[in-house]
Formats: C-alpha cells, structure tokens, sequence
C-alpha cells in the first residue's frame, strides 16, 4: 500500500510542473491575440500538448484561469481573454530592494525575488549604484503593456570596492577607465593617489568616496598590474574584476608553514584503514589536486565494495583559522586557462591533501556494499586512510574500458559496468543529459595559445561522476530525510529548481518552430522529451543553440539549507561532498556530516544559510573569470588571423547582429549588422533571426554561415568577422 501512495504523490508532484508551464503558455497566447477565442484544442495544439493527458492539462487550466476570473468562457467551449484582467495587478510595495545589472551605457536592471520580472531603470534614475549592488528601488506606476520601471534610491551594499582599468593621466588629475561591459563611469583619480602608475597602464583601484553631486566617483590606486596585453597583466585584471584576490595573505602562509608533514600514529587508529584496499584516482593529465579516490574489492558474497574516498581537508583547516577565513572569503577555486586560482594554498591543495599515488592520505569516506545491479546493500560514512595505488588520467582509464587491458583492468572495468547501471537508472528516473563541450587551449612558454582542442566527455568521466554523485546524494539523504516526526538536522544542500513555466514555454514553442515536438505532461516525459531532443539534434546544424538555449531555459543550481532537490538530476536529495579542496561548501558538508555522525545537536540554520548565499555568489563569480579568461585567449589566438576565411554556426542574433561560433575552435564573433550592405536587416526576436526587409534573406540560429575575421580586440574580448 506504502509503495502506490508513493506513485501517487510522484504524479500528483510531476504534473505541477506541466500544469504551470501550459498556465503560463496560454497567458502568453492570449496576451499576443487578446481579442480572439479559442476552445481547448486549439490551443493544446499550439502549446504542443499532443497526448491525452497533456490535453487534459489545458483543458483544466483554461477552467482555473476562468475561475480566477482571467478569462471568460464563452458557448461552445471557447475561451476568451478579459484585458483588465490579463494584465497582472501585483499589488507590491512601491519601494522593492534588489540586486543591479549594469550596462556600459548606464541603463539597468533591478532583480528582485518580489518581482516576477526584472525592474528597469534609466541611466538617469540610478543614482551612485554600480553593477551587483544591493539597492532600493521605488516603482513607477506600471503602464499598461509596459514592463516595470523605477528609480533606484539607496545603495544598501556595494558589491565590490576594487575595479580594474586603464590610466588616463593629464596635468592636474587621473581617471581610470573601465573595460568592463557592466561599469558605466570612469573613477576620478587626484595626482598624490596615483601611486606611481604611469598612463596607459592598468591598474587596481579603490573607490573612497563618491560625493553626492558628483558625477564620478574619487579613488586611488592599489597595486599596479603593469602594461595591458600582457598575458600576466589580464588575468590577474580577470580575478581582480571578479572580486577574488591576488595572493594568498603572508599570515595564512605562516599558518600553512607550521602545517606537519607527517600523519600523528593516534590519528591512524581512529581511522578505518583501506591501505590494503586496492585504491587509484582519475583526473585531467593537468592536474595537481586529487581531491577524489576509489577503492574496490569484491566480498566474500559476490557482492561489490566501492569506497568513495575524499580528502578530509577538515582535519587540516579548522574552523575560525586564517587558512578556513581565507578559503570561506574565496569559496572556490578558479580554473582559468592557462592556470588554477586555488582556494587552499598550495601546501594543501597540491601536497598534503591531495590523494597523490604511494603516500597515506587521510580521507572522509563513503563506502558502499553494491550488488550485480548496483544496488545499494549497505553503506557507510566516516574517516578513513588510504594509499592510492595508481593515478590515472581520463585517457588511460579510457583505453582500459575500451581495450579491457592495462594496469587495474579487472577493477577499473567492473567499477565501470557498476557506473553504467547507475547511470542508466538516473536516467530513468528523469535525469536531464547535457551534452556540454569544453574548450581548452594548447599554449606555448609565453601562454600564447597555438591550439584550440574541444574535449568532450566519455565513459572514463562518467565512471568518476556516477560514483561522485552517489557519495553526494546518499550523503545528502542520510542527513535530510525525515525520519518519523523527527525533523531533517540544518544542512548544506546543492539545490536545483524546476525552469520557470514561462521560459520553458518559449523554449517550447521556438522548437517547434523548428520541428521538434515535447511533452510537457509530468517531469519525467519533460526530461525524457529534453534528451530526444538532444538525441535528435545533435549532429545537425541546430545543435549548439538548441543545448545553449535549454541551459538557459533552465534554472540555476546553488547552494542551500532548503532542500527543494535537484530537479536536473532527477535527485531528492543531493549535495556538494566529494571536492573539499576545491569548493568551500564541500567542507562545510565534511563538517556537518562528522557533526551528527557524532550525534551533536542541529546548527543555526540562519548561519549556513548566509555561507550558502556567499558561496553561491562566488561560484558565479568564479564562471564569470573563467569563461573572461577563455573569450581572452580566443581573441589572442584569432588575432594573427585577420583576413582568413572560417565556416561557422550562427549562435545568437541581436538588434546590433549576428552572433557566430566557428565551427574547428569555437572561436565566437559578431558580423555587425551595419556591416551588411547588400539589405537593411531588422531582427525578428519571436523567431530568432535577422530578415533583409528587400529581399527577405534571412539569418537564422544554428543556420551554417561562412565567415571572414574582420578586428579583433584582444583588450575588449571583441572579435569582429564579416560575410565571407
């Protein structure tokens, strides 16, 4: 009986997200035909609810939104939009706090979680706020089939106080001025702040005030990075605009040098030992930190034992050090191109934590009993020391799983068969496969990039990230799920929401347009509609914007003491255990984990909550510095290129032009739509395009385009190409 209600709330739950999405679908289809009527059919048709119980869906949300008084039901079925009505009244505060998005031309916009849509506001209504600022925003009053507007008031937190950009320097006085797309003012600079920068060279500076009536605000210099263009100057202007510092504090290095070498014997013997346990790692052929193991050995029973064995950076950084303050302040480590920003120095993430071949390391571990079908038998949690018996990178392993040979076949291969299954039964259960390519550059002794390479994953990944994902989900639900009355104990959980009805509704219907046909009845056919998809497009010329648009279609993951799941991995439960060395939150979770495998009371959930939002926050800012670093190196690597002729994808459209990625590097342009003489092009936004309004030649996403590399600015990021 305990199993059908499970069913049943399984369904009750996956049929929400349909129902939002279709509600969300005809408030838009009405919206657009605001004076027409149209029965159920019609529009199941058009919000490609093709099945019975899709059908259904619209048909009980056409009836909901009549009830709420939205639409009127006419004779015969039909339905008919009533305007007052259809143009939400949300009845807010006329004062809103949220977060800015800046543009270079001073115009933004303002986030809000009271808000079910962005607030824009005019260059001349955002007072003193900068990008990222926390701010106070006062409405206007909305007009009808306007977005929402306001005036910014107060600036309730900077979200930085360091900036990067160029000296300008004349007789009495300085400014700095910012590359940066999001910063709309250059920073006065008097003369005696100057610090012995020279003009044209880029530098750090501090805001230290900004008078009320003053256009812009004053500063001074911090550190002079040196001459732009210089690879060792623009990535530390990439961390520096990111917000993440430069070096590690001399403090925190006196900390790291007291740090013992050596495992204290007491230590051991608290410690399950798998030092006879065959052990081996698996990671890029780059790398230098090692945060994750596994160990295999079959029972005596048949069945599988696999550890899933992680640094226990917690043994070495305490809470309320120099070292855990420095980290927590960073959060991550960044991956740049040409080199890894780590959150721990390099004694730690390097040497001492990182599970290098032939050395006792000591780990947190989660170690699982498995049977033929990898399903779980028993499991444990706790502290471990290993001895890896081999390191291999992902083409090593990769040649075993294909040629059943080499060093620790038998074991990597029966660890691969066990992943598989994993693998499968999350995909079953509505797991969302992304099919995302990595760009990385070969470079030469001057970090010049002479190669772009495009890995891609195989199986030798997923036999790593399946195991990962079960230590990270198990860990999250031997914490979190209630059990009895007894309520879940505050943890750290890695959080990701189903996508917004209204995005998914434009994804909907733009693939359509183009074809293709999704279920949106429950969340299990909508994530096995999204991997057809994928299926179905790959190879062809859409490919790259039909993945790039359903990420964005999605929500983002993060970081909370609020389990909502992870709605991309089709997980309950599910949180960020298995890389301590690398992401702050993982060490957060290795703490708790010990906290109540030691049977202490729950922690102050307010407090975990705001090192969730931080991490999060340096997460993203983490991205924005890797993907700056990439678009940098694409543009050093085509500038020797000026002239050559590349075929390419079209990957946006805008009302300025046409977006293309080339197809040999990934190398992603704009052919400038006041350089397209032959017509006057005008951008057709509905259908993802740019039309010739004479002769109605049309560029469209994912259409095949040849191109020709016009100017690239290697400073702004910028490439430039043009019709070939």
């Amino acid at each position: 009986m305990a199993k059908n209600r499970n069913v049943k709330k399984e369904t009750k739950s996956s049929a929400r997200l349909g129902k939002q999405t279709i509600i969300a679908g005809i408030r838009n289809y009405f919206a657009e035909n605001p004076f027409g009527s149209f029965n159920y059919k019609q529009l199941a048709h058009f919000l490609g609810a093709l099945d019975k119980s899709a059908k259904n869906l619209v048909k009980d949300a056409l009836e909901e939104l009549a009830k709420r008084g939205e639409l009127m039901q006419l004779r015969r079925g039909k339905f008919k939009a009533i305007p007052d009505k259809l143009v939400a009244k949300k009845g807010l505060k006329s004062i809103v706090t949220g977060k800015v998005d800046m543009k270079r031309t001073g115009k933004a916009y303002v986030s809000t979680p009271e808000f079910g849509e962005d607030i824009f506001v005019a260059s001349n209504h955002t007072g003193h706020a900068l990008h990222g600022d926390e701010v106070k925003v006062r409405l206007f009053p909305q007009r009808k089939g306007h977005k929402p507007e306001g005036e910014i008031v107060e600036v309730i937190q900077r979200s930085k106080s360091h900036f990067v950009g160029t000296i300008e320097k004349s007789a009495k006085f300085a400014f700095m001025i910012s590359e940066s797309p999001t910063m709309p003012v250059d920073i006065f600079i008097p003369l005696a702040n100057l610090k012995n920068a020279h003009h044209g060279e880029k530098v750090v500076v501090k805001i230290t005030e900004w008078p009320e009536h003053a256009n812009n605000p004053f500063g001074e210099v911090v550190k002079v990075l040196g001459r732009p263009g210089e690879n060792e100057v623009e990535m530390q202007a990439i961390l520096v605009e990111n917000d993440f510092p430069l070096a590690f504090p001399k403090e925190v290095e006196k900390e790291m040098a007291k740090l013992p070498a050596e495992i204290p014997a007491e230590e051991i013997k608290k410690r399950r030992d798998f030092r006879p346990v065959t052990t081996f790692t698996i990671d890029p052929f780059d790398a230098k930190d090692f945060d994750d193991a596994l160990s295999y050995r079959q029972l005596e029973n048949g069945n599988h034992e696999v550890g899933v064995h992680i640094a226990d950076v917690s043994y070495y950084v305490t809470p309320g050090s120099l070292t855990d303050k420095e980290a927590y302040q960073r959060g991550t480590s960044i991956y740049m191109v040409d080199r890894v920003v780590p959150m721990l120095p390099e004694k730690l993430s390097n040497m001492v934590c990182s599970l290098r071949p032939n050395e006792d390391k000591l780990c947190f571990s989660a170690v699982f009993e498995l049977d033929d079908n990898a399903k779980i038998i028993k499991e444990w949690f706790g502290k471990t020391i290993i001895n890896s018996n081999k390191r291999f990178d992902y083409e090593e392993a990769q040649k075993i799983i294909e040629t059943g040979k080499g060093d620790l076949a038998k074991e990597v291969l029966i660890l691969w068969s066990l992943a598989s299954k994993l693998k499968d039964a999350r995909f079953s259960k509505g797991a969302i496969s992304f099919n995302t390519q990595e760009v990385k550059f070969k470079l030469d002794e001057n970090s010049k990039p002479i190669e772009v390479l495009i890995k891609e994953q195989k199986e030798s990944n997923f036999l790593i990230e399946d195991f990962m994902l079960l230590a990270n989900r198990r860990v999250a639900e031997r914490i979190g799920r209630k059990r009895g009355n007894i309520e879940p104990k505050t943890f750290v959980y890695r959080i990701h929401d189903q996508p917004s009805p209204e995005k998914l509704n434009q994804f909907i219907q733009f693939v359509g347009k183009l074809g293709y046909k999704m279920r949106i009845n429950s969340e299990r056919s909508l994530a096995k509609s999204f991997n057809d998809l994928f299926e179905k497009v790959h190879g062809k010329g859409e490919e790259n914007l039909v993945e790039t648009l359903a990420v964005r279609t999605m929500a983002k993951a993060e970081y909370s003491t609020t389990n909502i799941g992870h709605y991309g991995l089709a997980f309950q439960y599910y949180t960020h255990f298995t890389s301590p060395i690398r992401r702050y939150p993982d060490l957060m979770v290795h703490r708790l984990l010990q906290h109540y495998l030691d049977k202490k009371n729950s922690v102050n959930k307010d407090e975990y909550e705001e090192k969730c939002i931080h991490s999060s926050d340096m997460e993203r800012k983490a991205q924005d510095a890797e993907r700056a670093s990439v678009k940098y190196k694409q543009a050093e690597y085509m500038s020797d290129k000026i002239g050559q002729e590349f075929d390419g994808l079209i990957s946006g459209v805008s009302k300025y032009g046409i977006f293309v990625e080339i197809k040999e590097n990934k190398c992603e342009g704009m052919i400038r739509l006041q350089d397209m003489d032959d017509d006057f092009y005008y951008l057709d936004e509905e259908n993802y395009k740019v039309v010739g309004h004479r002769h109605q030649h049309e560029y469209k996403l994912g259409d095949p385009i040849k191109i020709r590399v016009k100017h690239i600015d290697i400073m702004k990021k910028q490439l430039d190409y043009e019709l070939a």
